[in-house]
């Protein structure tokens, strides 16, 4: 019988494994237009952490005793689906368990690119689309900008770094620990800042960018984005994708730099990026073509079986990824 992750509790400040449940889920017979897949690949990402909260947000909560939702690779098994057939490998939002079953429209067939299935769960899948959209529409960023990219070694950041490169920028990184500086440098950043140092991020982000920065890419909130505030260029844009510092603490955050936002004129800006999904074939196409010609490189944390889960889910708030963290079945 199938099994999924259920929400057993919702979590008070930093998720725990008491907070999941591992279940069977039903299989029922097919109805005409739906299939059946085998999951390869999970996704874990941090905002799966807001879901987990009973508030009204841009997704609907994850509720107490139903599977978990996340991104998934896998391959069709049974279907009574037009263009869909066993053995196709499709992208879709159930994961958190080793069998999704629903209508056609929940699965998108993987375009025929040559790259690993997995890919499309990072740099050709939401992290990638996050990462390129943020940063060219949202944050505008230009060749010749000095562009700074806050939690640089995960999935979003270090496509970013790339990124940019590739498009003929000046990129500032942020990560924790040599090993991760040390990976971030080898992308392509021109300055690696390591935040667990315990010094000022205001005067490092300061040496990094002593004419300031362009455009800044926000994954973390916090301290990175209050250093960005005092950083900032007149006119520079900040691209705030999340707040990874604030998921699992509900101390507000302290920005001594905020009144620049103003003089400086910054435009900051939130976007999520399903805003982005009508864009996804010019994605596809710019992003293929990087990877093709060997600009982007990629890396992954992968943990293994339907039972990492959990562990592989807090680990991304605890710096426990390099690259993409996967779960593989």
């Amino acid at each position: 019988m199938p099994r999924a992750w259920l929400l057993k509790s919702r979590p008070d400040g930093m998720p725990d494994a008491g907070n999941f449940e591992l279940g069977d889920i039903h299989e029922a017979p097919l109805a005409e237009g739906e299939a059946r897949v085998r999951n390869r690949w999970l996704s874990v990402d941090p905002y799966m952490r807001g879901r987990m909260n009973d508030v009204k947000s841009y997704v609907p909560p994850f509720q107490i005793g139903e599977p978990l939702q996340g991104g998934a690779i896998g391959e069709v098994i049974e279907s009574r689906a037009e263009g869909l057939a066993p053995g196709d490998l499709v992208q879709h939002m159930l994961g958190w368990r080793d069998e999704a079953q629903g209508p056609a429209g929940h699965f998108t067939k993987l375009p025929a690119l040559d790259v690993a299935p997995q890919a499309f769960l990072g740099q050709l899948g939401v992290p990638g689309m996050t990462a390129y959209f943020g940063l060219l529409d949202v944050g505008q960023a230009r060749p010749g900008d000095t562009v700074f990219v806050s939690a640089a070694a995960g999935a979003v950041g270090s496509t970013v770094v790339q990124v940019a490169k590739a498009k003929g920028m000046t990129v500032i990184g942020s990560a924790g620990g040599a090993e991760k500086c040390a990976w971030v440098k080898a992308l392509g950043a021109d300055h690696v800042i390591d935040y667990k140092t315990g010094g000022s991020l205001v005067k490092a982000l300061a040496a990094a960018a002593p004419e300031g920065i362009h455009v800044y890419f926000d994954n973390v909130g916090g301290a990175h984005l209050d250093a960005a505030l005092a950083v900032a260029r007149e006119r520079a844009h900040f691209a705030i994708c999340g707040m990874i510092d604030v998921y699992n603490d509900a101390k507000p955050t302290e920005l001594r730099y905020l009144s620049r936002l103003i003089g400086m004129r910054v435009t900051m800006r939130g976007f999520i990026v399903i805003d982005y999904f009508d864009r996804i074939a010019e994605f596809h196409k710019d992003m293929g073509a990087m990877l093709a010609s060997g600009a982007l490189k990629s890396q992954e944390t992968v943990h293994h079986g339907l039972e990492a889960a959990p562990d592989a889910f807090i680990g991304l708030f605890s710096g426990g990824n390099t690259g993409k963290m996967l779960v593989k079945l």
